[in-house]
């Protein structure tokens, strides 16, 4: 729809457009021995099962690429450490990383590699080692030490023989329960986003923080950054100001603000999802929304803020508004993927609670 010279659809797709610029995909290669974890580490980092369900295809003969519909992530699996065609493999893996490393475009390069040690075996090995000293001349490296139970100076070992590795992290992808019915719980996998995100380049951490699903406190921190982003920005439209009929010109700030959240928490982004958002932000129709959700409904819920009417919308009262919204939808999604266990909601799980959570804060009606 089309009114003062705004299009509602030209508005949402220009904001998918952005959001999908702005998310990119990351890419992380992970390198160890077999049964080591791999696969039972990317499950319960990242969200889809990447290593059961995601699409897989050869890069080298012992590499496979591995990624999954709407998730902004690329896993690069490298299998075969131990075998007996090691130093064909690692020959292969530096070919492939040097190439990645040397292109022109960001987005192929490598931007992590982890290089996994089982704990439980107590070693490192000699392949390890000569793997991570190869990987660490193109791409930043972490040791990851899996199936971790209990230390007891392994870290110091694994972090003094991977000398060249950023840094160093213990983590257990899934509970375990010993046999004197002990429980020793899932650790370690915020600390193993916290590290990885403080290597990744900064152009490519919205895109880790959207595909892994092991700390919500980084998704929720990412999008509070976003609302806080979106009101600056409404303040300033506000400022000029506006009469309070043209007011709708805010309302592209705030579809860009859900989009925006929307890719931070890995939702998939595309211009029916969106505007369900703005609908279920209406308390109507999508066709309803450009300037009565935020200047008609929203803005009689602010104290003052009736008395506008006919004049200029403040920037207080804009950024008071554009908060609101986002905040409200920051919440809906981290009451959703709580209680999923990180788990992406389905689109109509998300619009029920959006509603819910806004008649909540507004007293308004779904």
């Amino acid at each position: 729809m089309a009114f003062d010279g705004f299009d509602l659809g030209t508005e949402v797709q220009r904001a998918v457009e952005q959001a999908l610029r702005e998310l990119r995909t990351v890419n992380v290669l992970i390198a160890g021995r077999t049964g080591v974890g791999k696969s039972t580490l990317v499950n319960a980092m990242f969200a889809g099962n990447l290593a059961e369900t995601g699409q897989g295809r050869p890069v080298t003969t012992s590499t496979r690429e591995y990624w999954k519909e709407g998730i902004p992530l690329r896993i690069f699996d490298t299998r075969g450490l131990e075998t007996a065609a090691y130093a064909e493999t690692l020959g292969e893996l530096r070919e492939f990383v040097a190439e990645r490393a040397s292109d022109t475009s960001a987005d192929r390069h490598i931007h992590v590699a982890w290089v996994c040690v089982a704990e439980d075996s107590r070693r490192v090995e000699r392949a390890e080692v000569e793997t991570h000293e190869m990987l660490a001349r193109y791409v930043p490296v972490l040791g990851v030490v899996t199936k971790s139970r209990a230390d007891q100076g392994f870290r110091a070992v694994v972090q003094d023989l991977l000398r060249l590795a950023r840094n160093v992290v213990r983590v257990r992808a899934v509970a375990e329960v010993l046999d004197d019915g002990h429980v020793i719980g899932q650790f370690g996998l915020a600390d193993l986003v916290e590290t990885t995100l403080a290597i990744v380049p900064e152009s490519h951490r919205r895109a880790f923080v959207a595909a892994q699903r092991a700390s919500l406190e980084h998704k929720k921190r990412h999008a509070h950054g976003i609302v806080a982003t979106s009101a600056f920005a409404a303040a300033g439209f506000a400022a000029t100001p506006l009469p309070f009929a043209d007011a709708a010109a805010l309302v592209p700030i705030q579809i860009g603000m859900l989009a925006g959240i929307s890719a931070t928490w890995g939702l998939p982004i595309s211009t029916a999802f969106l505007t369900t958002l703005i609908a279920a932000a209406s308390g109507a129709t999508a066709a309803t929304v450009v300037g009565r959700a935020v200047v008609g409904g929203l803005l009689k819920l602010i104290p003052g803020a009736g008395s506008l009417v006919g004049g200029a919308i403040s920037a207080a009262t804009a950024s008071t508004i554009t908060v609101a919204l986002g905040e409200t939808y920051v919440l809906t999604l981290a009451t959703l993927f709580s209680a999923k266990d990180g788990q992406t909601p389905t689109p109509e799980e998300v619009k029920r609670e959006f509603q819910t959570r806004l008649a909540e804060r507004f007293g308004a009606s779904g």
